[in-house]
């Protein structure tokens, strides 16, 4: 396998089918994501697939090149990307990156995708380190589950689902964003294309036992997800707890700081044991939904407690 290789950008203003390059927004191992804006003048989001050890693109060049060696898995690679994109432009729901097109040109594969204003959830933690509210962590969450129920319906898994592929718009709702189903195939079918795995994020059958990854995959992921935001930094990789686990569980590290059932919650998301998880994203809601009354109840009680104590306080001074 040749060494990981930067691939140049297609420059600014280059007209590409009926869109036209902006910039670059990022670089990953399996693509390169640019803005760009359509005929209306209405900024769009373009993903191409240009694997970093299939293809190289040089200054200059819009034609990547490739080798014959690994030409036959490149053009597999670009029918699972294209696969991806077909897939997802079925899906039409709030909480998921909208689809709008997908096409052929230069040789690889684009997916156009709606254009989000905000940030992404890694962002947002880095910016609030290991200071982010219960309620916010609930909130995102509880959201982002909903667009996932939308794409586990469709029998679509995100495999690939981390705070970076989280983006928050302005308003605050998430979106779930880079479907890893494409680089997921690949990994498994080609050797020479390793699995792009962030560690701490990927499930542990990710790594081991591929014929058993289902709903629960996502549900560690998002169990993962939710211990960085309260962290600040990824928890232990999968593989890496699978052999010596020093993970220290959520109801252990923050006690007393975020609820016991918001913790247990992880805990119960991030078991090693697939079948100890979660096994649907309802049953997931659910129990957040209930945990999330009772805490509510509590807290207001809490307030009410406070409320009169504060009252009569106030009264004794007045006096």
């Amino acid at each position: 396998m040749p060494p990981q290789q930067n691939n140049q950008p297609l420059p600014p203003g280059f007209q590409l089918d009926r869109y036209r390059i902006e910039r670059q927004l990022s670089l990953g191992g399996f693509s390169i994501v640019y803005l760009a804006y359509d005929e209306d003048e209405s900024p769009v989001a373009i993903k191409e697939y240009l694997p970093n050890s299939l293809a190289l693109r040089v200054a200059g060049n819009i034609m990547p090149t490739i080798s014959d060696e690994h030409m036959p898995a490149f053009r597999y690679g670009m029918k699972c990307f294209f696969e991806e994109g077909r897939a997802l432009a079925r899906l039409n729901h709030p909480n998921v990156i909208k689809v709008l097109n997908f096409f052929r040109a230069n040789e690889t594969v684009y997916m156009v995708m709606q254009y989000e204003r905000g940030r992404t959830l890694q962002e947002h933690i880095q910016k609030h380190k290991g200071e982010l509210r219960e309620s916010f962590i609930r909130a995102v969450f509880t959201r982002l589950l909903n667009g996932l129920r939308e794409v586990h319906t469709h029998k679509l898994l995100h495999l690939d689902i981390k705070p970076s592929n989280i983006y928050l718009r302005n308003d605050g709702t998430p979106v779930l964003l880079d479907f890893g189903a494409a680089r997921q195939t690949l990994s498994s079918d080609q050797p020479m294309l390793k699995p792009m795995y962030t560690p701490g994020f990927a499930s542990p059958e990710q790594y081991r036992s591929r014929d058993r990854l289902g709903p629960w995959s996502d549900m560690y992921s998002i169990g993962a997800s939710m211990y960085a935001a309260l962290s600040g930094a990824a928890p232990q990789a999968a593989d890496g707890r699978l052999e010596r686990d020093n993970l220290v569980p959520a109801v252990k590290r923050w006690a007393g700081k975020y609820s016991d059932h918001l913790l247990e919650t992880v805990d119960w998301c991030m078991k090693i044991e697939y079948a100890e998880r979660p096994q649907s994203v309802f049953v997931l809601q659910r129990a957040l939904a209930q945990k999330h009354a009772v805490s509510a109840d509590a807290e207001a009680a809490s307030e009410g407690w406070l409320g009169s104590l504060r009252e009569r306080l106030r009264g004794m001074i007045s006096k």
